[in-house]
């Protein structure tokens, strides 16, 4: 490889110089360019530079401890963040929450798509993702703090319908990741659970005039490479790190599992799944599953309808996928989430956004934190926390039925299992159900508007969005509507006069 690519994680990080804007790519702690970011915070803990920089990514990137974009959470370091997922880095959430940098929340795959943007040299991106939420120029524009002013969205008309224009901007850096480059600097993504918007960023940054840094295993001489099988060109790469096996896990969770990159497809046959209160709720969830669909899965909770349908073997007659890439196959979950055991195809993420944005979801399966009245839903923002909407406007947007998933009541509740239904002993000491809530992810009302089917599922409760609010449909055996339900949310919801009982199998 020339010498002038191939170099030392802190010596690549040199060409960051002070005000930066720089690119990350990754999703939790998959494809996350680990080595190069910890260079990055060793060069600022030594010499306080790079300083000032605007931090750009789509997906959330960390442990929520001290990996991945963590290490950028240094005081000074960061002026400015467009970020698509805060919860994973609490380190920068803090600056942002004490407005020592500038916060912005933008929709991850509208963050992917500026990329594209930026790289094709166009204004910005137009798109309906966004509208009558928090990202919408009439309510917050995206904008976390008191010290984010800029306003990066505009609310737009063309040919008679309302858009929300997201402008680009250059990007003078791409911090990246691989697998195998030659001496050319080509890139290939082999063992990697995804492959991202890594063409998308290194392109951005090549038009921007920028330098793309990648991490990678191993170095390979010219010719080597396949050429279908790189994902970064040479021509876009600066920079060639090879990185130790620690700072290049496949995820956060494990080193390398074989399953995410197809090389060996593991068997369902003896998957066994502990009975618990996220398992019943995935069963009263993938009971709504309808065959042939083309279904989302979000993180968290909903990661146990997935569980459900190979219980119930039901799971080949769907295609769960996620957002960052993965069709087909299981989503796994936890620190893995993002990669998919034995997926039928992984493509780009941005390519991803473009086919749920134009509603090529059937169904999406989503958490909630907050739920009010109207039927509106907050995932992203509570109190002294940003938790940030990731890919959630996006999906819940545009799926023709979307399903919110969460415990009736937050905080540690206690509810037993009986075998043929339940018994809540203890209630969590927040309710989720209330009179308005605090930042507004998803438009309960104009979901209707659109034609979407709209529920709300919990362990003791199903509710399902009307024009005259929610409409309690189902219940769980064991549970009192008035003690249960009732007392435990801020408002009062519709009731038929004799509500479906679920089925105890549910629970068995």
């Amino acid at each position: 490889m020339p010498i002038q690519k191939l170099m030392e994680a802190d010596q690549a990080v040199t060409m960051i110089e002070n005000g930066h804007t720089i690119a990350t790519g990754g999703f939790v702690g998959i494809g996350v360019p680990e080595a190069l970011l910890s260079a990055v915070q060793r060069r600022y803990r030594n010499s306080a530079e790079p300083a000032g920089l605007t931090l750009v990514y789509a997906a959330g990137q960390g442990d929520g401890k001290e990996r991945g974009l963590n290490h950028l959470g240094e005081p000074g370091l960061i002026k400015r963040i467009i970020g698509g997922h805060w919860g994973l880095v609490p380190k920068l959430g803090q600056l942002a929450y004490s407005n020592q940098l500038e916060a912005y929340n933008l929709p991850q795959g509208v963050i992917s798509h500026l990329y594209r943007d930026i790289a094709a040299g166009k204004p910005g991106t137009l798109t309906h993702v966004g509208l009558h939420t928090f990202v919408d120029p009439r309510i917050d524009g995206g904008k976390l703090n008191r010290v984010a002013e800029e306003d990066i969205v505009e609310l737009v008309n063309m040919r008679g319908k309302e858009f929300l224009f997201y402008k680009t901007f250059p990007i003078h850096i791409g911090l990246l990741r691989g697998t195998t480059a030659d001496e050319c600097g080509n890139i290939t993504m082999e063992r990697e659970a995804l492959t991202l918007e890594a063409l998308s960023i290194a392109q951005a940054v090549h038009n921007s005039g920028g330098k793309v840094l990648v991490q990678v295993e191993k170095v390979v001489q010219r010719h080597e490479l396949l050429p279908q099988m790189v994902k970064i060109p040479g021509i876009l790469v600066d920079a060639v790190v090879i990185a130790e096996p620690e700072d290049h896990m496949q995820t956060y969770a494990e080193q390398y599992n074989p399953a995410y990159t197809g090389e060996e497809r593991i068997s369902r046959e003896h998957i066994e799944f502990e009975k618990s209160i996220r398992l019943i709720m995935g069963r009263i969830a993938a009971a709504y599953l309808q065959e042939g669909s083309v279904v989302n899965l979000g993180i968290g909770m909903p990661e146990a309808v997935a569980m459900a349908a190979i219980e119930n073997n039901t799971i080949d007659n769907i295609t769960l996928s996620v957002e960052p890439g993965g069709i087909g196959g299981m989503p796994a979950s936890g620190l893995s989430f993002g990669a998919t055991a034995n997926a039928d195809a992984i493509i780009d993420q941005p390519s991803q956004f473009d086919f749920y944005d134009g509603g090529g979801l059937d169904q999406a399966f989503l958490g909630m934190a907050e739920v009010d009245a109207k039927g509106n839903v907050n995932v992203s923002r509570f109190a002294s926390r940003t938790a940030g909407a990731g890919g959630f406007i996006n999906i819940s947007q545009n799926a023709r039925e979307v399903y919110f998933m969460g415990t009736f009541t937050s905080g540690k509740q206690q509810v037993d299992l009986s075998g043929q239904g339940l018994n809540v002993q203890s209630n969590g000491p927040v309710k989720k159900f209330v009179d308005q809530v605090q930042h507004l992810t998803f438009n309960g009302l104009q979901g209707l508007k659109k034609g979407q089917v709209i529920r709300y599922i919990t362990e003791r409760a199903v509710f399902k969005l009307t024009e005259e609010g929610l409409l309690l449909e189902r219940i769980a055996p064991g549970i009192d509507v008035k003690t249960d339900i009732l007392q435990q949310m801020d408002f009062s919801p519709l009731i038929p006069s004799n509500p479906e009982i679920m089925t105890s199998t549910l629970f068995d």
